[in-house]
């Protein structure tokens, strides 16, 4: 009697770069349209309120769909959902790339919005596929693209609309997501480790509901003021609906999030320290370029253009990129929390620099590396911490909540960074540079607070004692995160 041979799952590495470019794309496409609204306001005829829309539509549909496809790639497979979510990225840029009014561009935006799952997923397939030592290494490389991507994004959307026109904003990202969905389709293999259970629908609408109030809210409030009745209303609207998704979810059978999970300390400390990391480097996308093409005559700024200015923040994104290729070894070496914890205090200083001395450009350059070496080092440190704290049929969920956390101190810190800028600014409308210096020194207070969290972090050991007691996680692996494989943490 004849076996089947069993069939050969693709290298590792194969896996790695296909996951890679399609991560990068995703990355990318958060922030090449920031920098040129303008231009897209002009292109499409709309006015410079309704054409943030372009930037909150995306915000809010991938909020809801990062941790939807995070579960369902548990469920059904990661690397199929990986898929479906490059094919929504790639639809969305092909609809926002021919759209030829704001309404077309903002559908377009939600559908690339679904596309927000391939990180959690990505991550949750280098759980399934990789060999245990080689896990921290490729998840800190991933997560510093993320970020990595966001910053090059800012840096060529001004080359890419001088040399070609704002369509190939998505024209590019499309290219690459479509090689990375075929590739994925035919290279990577499904993962073997699923979950059972079905979508809560409730608790998906609930959740869904809480925060589209609450970034709505952020997003608006610098226009609508944070007074207003519709800021509160929304507010208010969120607390309540996120009271009912936690009760909803606490009883079911089939969270979409399980509460046992998000309540495992390495999980909430990691996502605080996450929503403090967005707050600090989102806003500092949002504005520092703002602050670069101010005129100088306002006293400060120095008219650069888009290019220019991302050109200035050109090292911080290198930087990031270098620090993420050695994540792993140093998580290893020095643990994991630990590199959570000095990636903060470095980046807390680079902002007081920023704040206090802002006047040559070299000044700009020297602080975008130096807060590339924070950045990096606490991203893919938190990352790592994250697939290591819960079980691998957790992983693409927890990862996706995660990453929304950061999502949401990105709009809240905009949203503040917004409103100090803006607060007593000159009669022409430019604020004044004072404005920019409280925002830097608020964003390096958020980076401060990170790191006071980022010490509430468990160690390696203690994290699997804790996962031992709230999962099953079979003894196999329970070794293997106290033993700082993944953690990279030693002592006690």
């Amino acid at each position: 009697m004849s076996v089947a041979p069993v069939p050969q799952r693709a290298h590792h590495q194969v896996t790695f770069a296909v996951l890679a470019v399609g991560v990068a794309a995703y990355a990318l496409l958060q922030s090449l349209v920031t920098p040129v609204l303008p231009t897209i306001q002009h292109a499409l005829g709309t006015s410079q309120t309704n054409v943030t829309w372009v930037l909150t539509a995306y915000l809010l549909s991938a909020s809801i769909f990062t941790p939807i496809l995070g579960r369902l790639g548990d469920m059904s497979g990661k690397k199929r959902m990986f898929v479906v979510a490059l094919v929504a990225l790639a639809l969305g840029s092909l609809l926002s790339a021919v759209a030829s009014s704001l309404a077309i561009m903002i559908i377009g935006r939600v559908i690339q919005g679904i596309g927000g799952g391939v990180l959690p997923l990505a991550f949750g397939i280098i759980r399934d596929e990789f060999p245990s030592e080689k896990v921290p290494g490729a998840v800190g490389i991933i997560a510093a693209l993320t970020a990595v991507g966001a910053g090059l994004g800012i840096v060529l959307a001004g080359p890419i609309v001088d040399v070609l026109n704002y369509h190939w904003l998505f024209w590019i990202p499309l290219i690459m997501i479509t090689a990375a969905a075929l590739a994925a389709h035919f290279l990577v293999p499904e993962s073997e480790s699923t979950s059972e259970g079905r979508i809560n629908w409730l608790a998906a609408l609930l959740l869904s509901g809480w925060l589209v109030a609450l970034l709505l809210a952020a997003s608006q409030a610098p226009t609508w003021g944070w007074g207003s009745g519709k800021v509160i209303g929304l507010l208010v609207a969120s607390v309540v609906l996120a009271a009912l998704w936690v009760t909803v979810e606490s009883r079911s059978d089939h969270p979409l999030i399980d509460m046992k999970m998000m309540r495992i300390r390495a999980v909430w400390t990691v996502n605080l320290v996450a929503l403090l990391f967005g707050v600090g480097m989102y806003a500092m996308f949002a504005f520092l370029p703002e602050f670069l093409q101010t005129p100088s005559a306002a006293g400060y700024g120095f008219g650069s253009s888009i290019t220019e200015s991302g050109l200035m923040i050109l090292p911080q994104a290198v930087a990031m990129f270098v620090v993420g290729l050695f994540a792993g070894r140093l998580a290893e070496r020095f643990g994991a929390k630990s590199l959570v914890v000095l990636g903060s205090l470095i980046s807390v200083g680079a902002f007081a620099l920023l704040a206090v001395s802002h006047g040559q450009k070299l000044d700009v350059y020297v602080t975008s590396a130096i807060l590339g070496v924070g950045f990096g080092l606490a991203f893919a440190s938190m990352s790592n911490l994250i697939v290591a704290a819960v079980p691998p049929a957790q992983t693409g969920v927890a990862s996706g909540m995660n990453a929304n956390i950061r999502t949401i101190g990105g709009s809240l810190g905009a949203a503040f960074m917004a409103s100090i800028v803006t607060s007593g600014a000159a009669p022409s409308g430019v604020p004044k540079e004072s404005g920019y210096t409280n925002g830097f020194l608020m964003l390096g207070g958020a980076l401060l607070l990170a790191a006071v969290a980022g010490l509430l972090i468990p160690t390696a050991r203690r994290a699997a004692r804790h996962l031992r007691v709230e999962t099953d996680l079979p003894h196999a692996e329970l070794a293997m995160v106290a033993g700082g494989t993944v953690l990279g943490d030693q002592s006690e």
